[in-house]
């Protein structure tokens, strides 16, 4: 695993925000166990099942922060495309949806939907995520399929900032992305 994926990890429990947006998949922290396997079996289609597995223990436990006491506050914005793309098939994307709503609804985190009609309002095409602290410079990191990268530059976290704030104004509101999640939960599991 790359440095900087580990580098990520080891600083996740210490944020005091984790601001996220992925325009093509669900972000690990709000993976179900399904979502995480077929995803997995998608970007690694000749490994292993015990590699697989391996991964989706490692992306299960990742979540345990968001229980903790001194949990980050996690805002995830997400592209309608990654809520689309039927990985796992219908019953893993219905309960994937429903799991945003009830994570939202709980107000454990807050979540945003970029519907396909804004996305040229706020055109951004990697994901990323912002992390703040209490006591250390605020960090980005950008990540593709197999690779990461950590960005403490502060000119390049500011552009961030700005590309984070285009797609979240873009977003439908909080309350009308749980409603908007509800919603196509349902349509993945109406024939």
């Amino acid at each position: 695993m790359p440095t900087t994926s580990r580098t990520r990890r080891a600083l996740e429990p210490l944020a005091r925000s984790i601001c996220e947006y992925s325009p093509l998949v669900v972000p690990g922290l709000l993976q179900t166990e399904t979502y995480a396997r077929a995803i997995t079996h998608a970007s690694l289609p000749l490994a292993p099942r015990e590699e697989v597995e391996e991964y989706v223990r490692a992306r299960m436990a990742r979540q345990r922060i968001l229980d903790a006491d001194t949990a980050p506050v996690l805002w995830a914005v997400l592209h309608e495309a990654a809520l689309r793309v039927p990985l796992g098939g219908p019953d893993c994307m219905s309960d994937q949806l429903g799991h945003l709503a009830s994570l939202g609804r709980a107000r454990r985190v807050m979540v945003q939907v970029v519907p396909y009609a804004a996305s040229a309002h706020a055109f951004v095409q990697e994901t990323f995520r912002l992390m703040t602290f209490g006591d250390a410079p605020e960090v980005a990191y950008t990540e593709g399929s197999h690779t990461g990268q950590l960005i403490d530059e502060p000119v390049l976290v500011g552009r961030f900032h700005s590309s984070y704030d285009l797609v979240r104004a873009a977003a439908l509101s909080p309350m009308a992305s749980l409603d908007w999640l509800e919603s196509t939960a349902k349509d993945y599991t109406t024939p």
